[in-house]
């Protein structure tokens, strides 16, 4: 067991608290990171904010690179000094689902998360949650071995934290998720950090028009460095007639990455008859649908979801890898800002900024750490 400092949330909608916490040793599948970057997520502001529920006091933080520094017993493919990215889905490789290369569904998920003893307490002996069982916000985390994906030597943590959540999650639900075919049309809704992905993912799939839909016009103009050909205003124009305007019928694909019912039902009218539209953001609890039955029996419109990429995350975030070393997948242009550790609730109070595609923390003393800089 190891002393650390974490970013606690101990209620919500209160800032979080940095605190130190007691990190236990690894099990014998398991490994404990270093962590160098972290990205800010919107998915954790849904647990401090309150709208998706959480037990506290809990830690937060998903998007998460590091240097192993101590594996267990059993692991055999990793060893300390290695770059690793954490995947926010550890697999059994052994139920139905992840034998069909859908490992984010694994159907034993809370059986292999379950440890004899909390990972995280307080120096009281408290037990501390993890979001994902995974806790990021930490300046050391225990993960599941094969949740530790190695990053090659020459793609640094800084932006390699992303591969773990916003750019699997995207450029997943392209290929994985929806399969774009390529000459295909797709329109994005919502170009943050997921939609950022999921149009360099429409962009790498060969799709001959990417319209992005957002409200915020930095937000549209950034879109086009990631690969879009057209952009809408969601705010001043209808989304499904400026898109008939544009490509004379709706798109082929929709995807949605802001996590609300309007949105989706957005996201099913600007598709053509037989179009697909995939939801992708994380609504907060309780949210339903309500969505015209014709477009299902008429329209042969499909709705469908994907979660983190819909796929197998440590193969898929090898390949990405691939990519960002060949110059074909933009990773450092998406990084605005790198923030200390102790500025970590200042990052979140920016990321309701238009300018913001992903704010990264780098903890104190990691090797891939400079000081706050401006990146775009």
């Amino acid at each position: 067991m190891i002393r650390t400092r974490a970013a606690v949330l101990t209620t919500v909608g209160e800032p979080l608290r940095l605190t130190d916490i007691h990190v236990d040793d690894p099990e014998p599948h398991e490994v404990r990171i270093a962590v160098t970057h972290v990205g800010l997520c919107h998915s954790d502001l849904h647990y401090m904010s309150g709208t998706v529920a959480t037990e506290l006091p809990v830690v937060v933080g998903h998007e998460v690179a590091g240097i192993v520094e101590t594996v267990g017993s059993a692991v055999t493919h990793l060893r300390p000094g290695d770059p690793v990215v954490g995947a926010l889905t550890p697999s059994c490789g052994e139920c139905a689902n992840c034998n069909t290369a859908r490992s984010t569904q694994c159907l034993r998920l809370d059986e292999i998360r379950r440890r004899p003893r909390p990972a995280y307490t307080l120096p009281d002996g408290t037990p501390v949650s993890r979001l994902g069982d995974l806790g990021a916000f930490s300046e050391h985390i225990l993960l599941r071995a094969n949740a530790a994906v190695r990053l090659p030597d020459d793609v640094p943590t800084r932006v390699g934290c992303l591969l773990s959540c916003c750019v699997v999650t995207g450029v997943g639900a392209v290929f994985r998720g929806a399969r774009v075919r390529p000459g295909s049309t797709v329109a994005v809704i919502g170009c943050g950090g997921v939609g950022s992905a999921i149009i360099q993912g429409a962009r790498l799939a060969g799709a001959s028009a990417i319209v992005a839909i957002d409200l915020d016009e930095q937000r549209l103009r950034a879109a086009r460095g990631y690969g879009a050909t057209h952009t809408v205003n969601g705010g001043v124009d209808d989304p499904a007639g400026a898109i008939r305007a544009l490509l004379g019928e709706g798109v082929d694909y929709c995807f949605e990455a802001v996590g609300s019912a309007r949105t989706a039902a957005t996201a099913l009218a600007v598709v053509r008859p037989s179009g697909t539209a995939c939801l992708v953001g994380i609504a907060p609890g309780g949210t339903e649908l309500t969505l015209p039955a014709s477009d299902f029996f008429f329209g042969e419109k499909r709705l469908i979801g994907s979660y983190m990429g819909s796929g197998q995350a440590r193969e898929d975030i090898a390949q990405l890898a691939r990519l960002y070393q060949h110059g074909r997948l933009l990773l450092d242009e998406m990084v605005t800002e790198v923030i200390e550790f102790d500025q970590i609730n200042e990052g979140f109070e920016a990321m309701t900024s238009g300018a913001v595609t992903r704010i990264v923390v780098a903890m104190p003393g990691c090797s891939d750490h400079s000081p706050t800089q401006e990146l775009r």
